[in-house]
């Protein structure tokens, strides 16, 4: 008697037959990577570090304007309690590089890429966990930083409020700008896969370049400010331009620029991370 065998049918991914053979699905992976970034413990010290740098530091600043209180028509008081930001969007790059070079360092990532294969739904669902935690604690930090700062200046009658114009979009546009420069780092994690050339390179252009930048001839600077990743995304944080920098970016374009190069960085890393070994 002849016998004859049939293949079982292939489900499809993201289905519920695709979740019952062990098919890989988004919101699988999701849960996995939120799993693993709530499980570090360097995740909650980092980004307690990121509140109270944010918070502390433009409270400092904006008792700094209470000690001057004539200021001219380019004072910006939102700016001045978001000022932490200065320093914790280096704080946020140090946990964008860690979230996926400490898998490289632990050789875990091995291990991740034997159970998820898909590297580019990997990336993504690992991008978006860590990008969605970012926006959420920019969010709370950035508005506690912003009343702290507008109660101290309160005193000097200088502070400002949510219903005056662009300042709403300044306190949001702060947790964009860490957001931003979170997965910036995270993108420089994955294409250099060593956790301390990552964020040497993030505080360089971060930080460095900017810095580098005054060196130029003056007639050089008003060309390139504009154009340097950290002063395009800072726009999008302040309400008042600036003094002598008439040729910079309007916030939501100077943000863009900012995201322009974040998304360069990524898609360079996505490519070269599916053509390398783990």
């Amino acid at each position: 008697m002849a016998m004859t065998s049939t293949r079982p049918p292939v489900a499809a991914a993201g289905s519920p037959a695709a979740a019952r053979t062990g098919t890989p699905t988004f919101g699988g992976v999701l849960r996995s990577e939120w799993t693993k970034i709530r499980s570090v413990r360097s995740t909650y010290w980092t980004l307690l570090a990121l509140v109270v740098v944010t918070v502390g530091f433009g409270a400092l600043a904006s008792y700094g304007a209470t000690r001057n209180p004539h200021h001219g028509p380019f004072f910006d008081p939102t700016q001045r309690s978001l000022g932490g930001l200065y320093i914790s969007q280096l704080v946020i790059g140090v946990l964008g590089v860690l979230v996926i070079s400490s898998e490289y360092s632990t050789g875990m990532i091995r291990t991740t890429l034997t159970t998820m294969p898909r590297r580019g739904l990997m990336v993504a669902a690992k991008a978006v966990v860590f990008a969605v935690v970012t926006f959420v604690t920019g969010l709370i930090t950035c508005f506690a930083s912003f009343f702290v700062g507008q109660a101290i200046m309160s005193s000097q009658h200088l502070g400002a409020s949510l219903s005056q114009p662009n300042v709403l979009r300044a306190v949001l546009g702060g947790a964009l700008f860490l957001t931003a420069c979170g997965l910036l780092a995270f993108g420089f994690g994955l294409l250099l896969r060593h956790s301390a050339g990552a964020i040497t390179t993030v505080v360089g252009l971060l930080f460095v370049v900017t810095i580098l930048v005054n060196l130029l001839p003056s007639s050089w600077q008003d060309h390139v400010d504009k154009w340097i990743p950290a002063m395009a995304g800072t726009r999008i944080w302040t309400t008042v331009a600036s003094q002598g920098q008439p040729a910079m970016f309007s916030p939501w374009t100077g943000f863009a620029v900012f995201c322009g190069y974040a998304a360069i960085v990524l898609i360079a890393a996505v490519v070269l991370f599916r053509k390398r070994d783990a």
